[in-house]
């Protein structure tokens, strides 16, 4: 799957993320629907990282996960303005 962020930036997630990486990912993407504020998506993000892929442990946040996440972070912002 290729994520184009607001800034411009293509990731091939198959190339450019782990298989850890890219089952947070996974959740993240239905957390940053389903939170109801900015900072439950923020512990929820934080969760997955320290959790890791299947309870693995804390898996560290490369540059391109940031990114992402910020990337992430802004359109939760942005859905929940246009929320009535």
């Amino acid at each position: 799957m290729i994520l184009n962020t607001k800034t411009g930036i293509s990731v091939d997630t198959e190339n450019d993320l782990t298989p850890a990486e890219r089952h947070i990912l996974q959740k993240l993407i239905i957390w940053a629907a389903m939170a109801s504020s900015l900072e439950e998506f923020r512990w929820k993000k934080e969760e997955a990282f320290q959790k890791g892929w299947n309870q693995s442990g804390p898996l560290r946040k490369r540059e391109v996960m940031k990114i992402i996440l910020n990337d992430m972070e802004e359109k939760v912002v942005q859905r929940l303005s246009e929320t009535p």
